[in-house]
């Protein structure tokens, strides 16, 4: 993202609106910490959590400027888990969601994260959270079937899954495994999947996961990419639906889920199976301190 199209973002995010200020205050420092010093800075996140931040993380300094990078995502998380809850973090980057998840709310999370640097970051952020207890962090590639996966290294946020003719300067092979696997014999109520367009093969391999029904809501990203494997995301889209889920829209501000209406199935979307469960669930959630104002 051009230097331009970030701060359009800043001023623009529904928690910067009214702060735009502060807003572009935290992101020149944010430019000067990190350009010139090359500093890396702890974030104070949801409530009393924390989030690592160095040079280079995307979505980890989208949370630095904005408060919650991708705001109606990360808030549906907040409001829809409980503590008792698990919730899976498939793409787990450098842990935004399971910080989330496991430090602010107090949920079980399984975070998973192939790539090792990234996971080692992530692995930093569960310690300086303290919350080893409540994470199980999994450095291992998630697909279709047990085996191995090659991955890009170099790409922060957009590592992913090397296609058949793609080539990589530092691909390395990880192992991998399915989400049935890693379920086995528990069920999140909430799935998050982010693996850049590798999404149907992480979908073919969970659909034991899929057909429970303590598996309440699936935050999955479908931006095109799985364009590179061959794959339409429009048939994936199918499959999920088929499962008994529905595209949602959730407002943060007001609590308020409805059905997503219109054919567009590009974007963050979120597929809901229980719609008056979850829809109690978020509009009785608590109030969490972000920015230093309620969400």
């Amino acid at each position: 993202m051009s230097l331009l199209r970030t701060v359009q973002f800043v001023l623009g995010h529904p928690l910067n609106v009214n702060r735009k200020t502060r807003a572009l205050g935290r992101f020149v420092r944010w430019q000067i910490t990190s350009r010139l010093l090359n500093l890396s800075v702890i974030l104070d996140f949801a409530n009393d959590s924390r989030l690592i931040v160095r040079r280079g993380m995307t979505g980890a300094t989208g949370n630095l400027y904005c408060g919650l990078h991708e705001f109606e995502d990360m808030s549906f998380v907040l409001h829809f888990l409980r503590p008792e809850d698990l919730f899976c973090d498939v793409g787990a980057n450098v842990g935004s969601y399971t910080i989330l998840a496991s430090a602010a709310i107090g949920s079980r999370t399984i975070a998973v994260e192939p790539v090792p640097a990234t996971y080692q970051h992530l692995v930093d952020n569960i310690q300086i959270n303290e919350v080893e207890a409540l994470v199980e962090a999994l450095n291992v590639g998630i697909g279709s079937e047990i085996g191995e996966l090659r991955f890009t290294s170099a790409f922060d946020t957009t590592n992913h899954v090397l296609s058949g003719e793609e080539v990589s300067p530092g691909a390395i092979t990880i192992p991998a495994t399915t989400l049935d696997q890693v379920c086995r014999d528990r069920t999140p109520g909430l799935l998050k999947i982010d693996v850049e367009g590798f999404e149907t093969e992480v979908i073919a391999g969970a659909e034991n996961l899929l057909g429970r029904r303590e598996l309440a809501a699936i935050i999955m990203e479908l931006n095109g990419s799985g364009e590179r494997y061959g794959y339409d995301e429009a048939k994936l889209h199918e499959v999920v639906v088929g499962f008994g889920f529905r595209v949602c829209q959730y407002d943060p501000f007001t609590r308020g889920l409805r059905h997503r209406t219109g054919s567009s199935t590009e974007g963050n979307l979120l597929y809901v199976r229980d719609f008056e469960y979850v829809a109690e669930r978020v509009a009785s959630a608590p109030l969490y301190r972000v920015l230093g104002r309620g969400v």
